[in-house]
């Protein structure tokens, strides 16, 4: 373990990282939201889901740096009396996790589409390859919104777990198909090597082929890619909660809270949806800065 991160340490990665500005700018907003989104709990000043602890007389009240503003509540109150900051919190959360997780799964399934059309070949590929051509022309948030209307009608009185499933899968199934051509771009390049050629010659299977030898050889390019595609996950989750078909209202993530806060917009109470809006900015904003450099960085041409 020691000597692996010592390796990382003195390597080209860890060097780019150090020498970038603009990443380690990045990297400490993106560390800063997560720290700040994991332990909600502990960090936020309130509980704005604690329905026992809400006043309705503190609703609408501004930021504490303005007239009328208190020192408890920094960034302001929504129209329930909700802090402003501990909401943000909580419901950075939720948009992390629905990102994080809609990602995994996509990565999941279109690496491994990716890899077995590339690697079989035939038929297989070029069944794989019309329903990405299919998928694509499509937009992503329109495909969410036609799998989460699915869902929710099969499921009308589903639990909040089954609603974040719904909408994980459909975030997932709207953004597989950028890496299934990925993958199956490089397959096409390792499976004609001759590390592959020589395990094939001495009866390797080829399933174990694909896993042990060309499957860690093509996930660069995936990482950058996931690493870009977390700010769009969570960006389709915040326009799904927007649009009133995303997670459960007794669970709002930023998207939400922006829907609350555009009703209050031109009555004054600005803040409601500023700082929502200024939160998801960040985080997508940071998440994809980071993965501009992780993709300069994995690309030796560009050392």
């Amino acid at each position: 373990m020691q000597a692996a991160l010592r390796r990382f340490f003195d390597g080209d990665v860890w060097y780019s990282f150090r020498t970038s500005p603009v990443a380690i700018a990045a990297a400490a907003i993106a560390f800063v939201c997560v720290f700040c989104a994991l332990f909600a709990e502990v960090v936020a000043p309130h509980n704005p889901f604690d329905l026992a602890s809400l006043e309705l007389a503190d609703s609408r009240l501004p930021p504490a740096w303005m007239d009328e503003g208190r020192a408890k509540y920094l960034l302001g109150t929504d129209d329930q009396g909700r802090d402003i900051l501990s909401a943000l919190m909580y419901g950075a959360r939720i948009s992390l996790l629905v990102g994080l997780a809609s990602v995994v799964l996509s990565v999941v399934i279109g690496v491994s589409l990716g890899l077995l059309s590339g690697f079989v070949g035939g038929k297989t590929d070029a069944f794989i390859m019309r329903v990405c051509d299919v998928m694509l022309s499509f937009p992503a948030i329109l495909i969410a919104l036609l799998i989460d209307g699915v869902g929710r009608a099969m499921f009308p009185d589903a639990h909040e777990t089954l609603a974040f499933a719904v909408l994980i899968l459909a975030i997932s199934l709207s953004g597989w198909v950028q890496y299934a051509r990925t993958v199956r771009g490089s397959t096409l390049v390792e499976r004609h090597k001759e590390y592959v050629q020589a395990a094939r010659v001495i009866g390797v299977a080829p399933a174990r082929i694909m896993l042990r030898h060309v499957l860690p050889n093509v996930m660069g390019p995936v990482l950058v890619l996931a690493t870009i595609q977390v700010a769009s996950a969570i960006i389709i989750e915040a326009t799904l909660s927007f649009l009133g078909v995303g997670v459960p209202p007794t669970q709002p993530s930023l998207g939400t809270l922006i829907r609350v806060g555009n009703d209050f917009l031109f009555s004054g109470e600005w803040w409601i949806t500023v700082f929502p809006g200024a939160v998801l900015v960040l985080i997508a904003l940071s998440v994809n800065l980071l993965g501009d450099w992780l993709r300069d960085a994995l690309n030796p041409r560009l050392r």
